[in-house]
């Protein structure tokens, strides 16, 4: 027999194991510690957390509602731990299509000029959106092909909401290092903006 805990992480509710809670806990105290000094520390552990929420609601199932220490080891092995990181990591253009791992297309709501759905191809596939648009104008001129099929795309196409959505629309891993980075420059075009 064993005791749960009940916790809300990421705005949703779990059951979790005493002892995988206590590892969760421990987990994001280093974090906690570990961003304690970046300016916008409390977006990028929500969003962390947020990541997580994910992550643990596919480990659910009818028959399975509690989050075991299992689900907390492999969970942060996909997170990764702060120490891990260094600031200028990042993986390469190639080793983003070669190393496994969720690569989807989603609309890019930040680069968009009318749906982004370009603006999101452009992301996934690492070129720049101005090229996408490019071959849409000459399929719509060539043979009025473009137009429909922008707008099947912009209808099957999510758009990309989520921290976790944006840096996965770019084929990066979702980790806490790309999570922090992806919340700085928000935060560094939202300052640009302002001071505007």
């Amino acid at each position: 027999m064993k005791i749960t805990v009940s916790i809300n992480i990421g705005g949703y509710s779990f059951n979790i194991d005493e002892d995988a809670y206590a590892e969760l806990k421990r987990y994001l105290k280093s974090l906690e510690i570990h961003f304690a000094e970046e300016e916008s520390s409390s977006e990028i552990l929500s969003d962390i957390e947020a990541r997580m929420a994910e992550l643990f609601r596919a480990r659910l199932a009818g028959y399975k509602q509690v989050i075991t220490m299992e689900d907390v080891t492999e969970i942060i092995a996909v997170m990764g731990n702060p120490e891990d990181f260094s600031d200028n990591e990042g993986p390469t253009r190639k080793e983003k299509f070669v190393t496994p791992g969720a690569h989807r297309m989603y609309r890019d709501p930040d680069r968009r000029i009318i749906g982004g759905v370009c603006a999101g191809m452009g992301a996934y596939w690492d070129m720049e959106p101005w090229v996408i648009r490019g071959i849409f104008i000459v399929m719509a001129m060539a043979g009025g092909l473009g137009i429909p099929v922008y707008l099947i795309l912009y209808a099957v196409l999510p758009e990309a909401r989520t921290t976790a959505q944006k840096i996965e629309m770019k084929g990066d891993p979702v980790n806490i290092h790309n999570i922090k980075e992806s919340v700085k420059k928000e935060v560094e075009t939202v300052r640009k903006k302002m001071n505007l």
